[in-house]
């Protein structure tokens, strides 16, 4: 099984600064402090895999120097710019084509696009998850489970599953527009997460009026992005954003659509995180609010830690899920927490 790997150096990079993706606004992460992630993933998925393979890569960040940095062979067959664009991706996709049985990339839902425009269905994709959006049903859930895949594919069957089109413009500003793209091949996995599914269930009122008679005016509250948490965030009455991450203390508006660093100016006191997991996946943590990220949920801790969500779209998943980037913390908040499902109402669902 000859397997082709594309890396995205920059996918990734706007979570913790709050951009809500990288496309268009590379610059703009840089300056707020945003760090390269994707490698790191990369390196998270090759170290897990237990069966070697040929491999066929790109030169430099698009893959070659994470390969030298863990002494892993592989055959270079394009060569990567000093300034890489969506283009560089589509080239060496074209390429890899033409020689490999499966091309992994490390990416989001914006790379998975532009493989399906460089080579539809001609041979399956694997997504290791690295952008801030994952919508599309190409992705395993974490790195190692990525590994564990490619170690089995020689007993999977392939499938067409859904890439999603994100608009990242206009996600940006608080609005979620999502399309189908089309339809790519991929290998038939329990860890490859399902497409993004968009519900619109009762009880989010309930959670909200339980949730206001509950707070504490002391308490800074770091309250994530969606339907759900939206409907908090109104009967607050606060200027919030849909999509983003919001700090409050005492219904007053600290910080809005936070990112990593803005969030930690606010954690010398009593602290507690408010998410909603996302439909279809059920991430709580690694999909869409990477400004609480790993550090940010050690310091606050799993207690504090609450879970939001309608009855309609926890009946939809089996269980919670978390890839934080960080192992220990992953541990963590592995276990079972309560979420709350309406007015004095909660479910006990397994976080994996």
């Amino acid at each position: 099984m000859k397997v082709a790997f594309i890396l995205n150096p920059i996918a990734g990079m706007g979570g913790k600064v709050g951009l809500k993706g990288t496309d268009g606004i590379v610059e703009e992460a840089i300056k707020r402090g945003a760090k390269p992630i994707a490698p790191k993933r990369a390196e998270e998925f090759l170290r897990a895999l237990r069966i070697e393979r040929d491999f066929f890569i790109c030169s430099g960040k698009m893959g070659g120097d994470v390969f030298k940095k863990l002494d892993k062979k592989a055959e270079i067959i394009y060569d990567t710019p000093e300034e890489t664009t969506a283009e560089d991706t589509k080239k060496a996709a074209i390429k890899m084509a033409e020689v490999a049985d499966i091309i992994v990339f490390v990416g989001g839902d914006g790379t998975a696009c532009d493989l399906l425009d460089a080579i539809d269905s001609k041979i399956p994709i694997l997504g290791v998850p690295a952008g801030v959006k994952m919508y599309s049903a190409v992705f395993a859930f974490t790195p190692r489970d990525a590994a564990e895949i490619v170690d089995s594919l020689e007993t999977l069957d392939i499938e067409e599953r859904e890439v999603m089109d994100i608009d990242e413009e206009a996600f940006r500003r608080g609005e979620f527009k999502v399309k189908l793209k089309g339809y790519a091949l991929t290998p038939i996995h329990a860890k490859i997460q399902a497409g993004k599914d968009v519900l619109r269930g009762g009880g989010k009122k309930e959670i909200a009026e339980w949730f206001i008679e509950e707070m504490d005016k002391e308490t800074v509250y770091i309250i994530g992005g969606g339907s759900t948490t939206w409907e908090i965030k109104k009967a607050l009455g606060i200027e919030g954003s849909f999509l983003g991450i919001d700090v409050i203390r005492g219904n007053k508006l600290l910080c809005r659509d936070a990112g990593e660093k803005d969030i930690k100016k606010f954690l010398d006191g009593k602290a507690k995180i408010i998410v909603s997991p996302l439909g279809g996946t059920g991430f709580i943590f690694g999909r869409g609010n990477q400004p609480i990220s790993a550090d940010i949920i050690r310091k606050v801790g799993r207690e504090n830690i609450i879970v939001v969500a309608t009855k309609d779209k926890l009946n939809n998943l089996k269980s919670l899920r978390v890839d934080t980037g960080d192992e220990r913390v992953n541990k963590m908040l592995h276990g079972y927490i309560e979420v709350i499902t309406g007015y004095r109402e909660k479910r006990i669902m397994k976080v994996e």
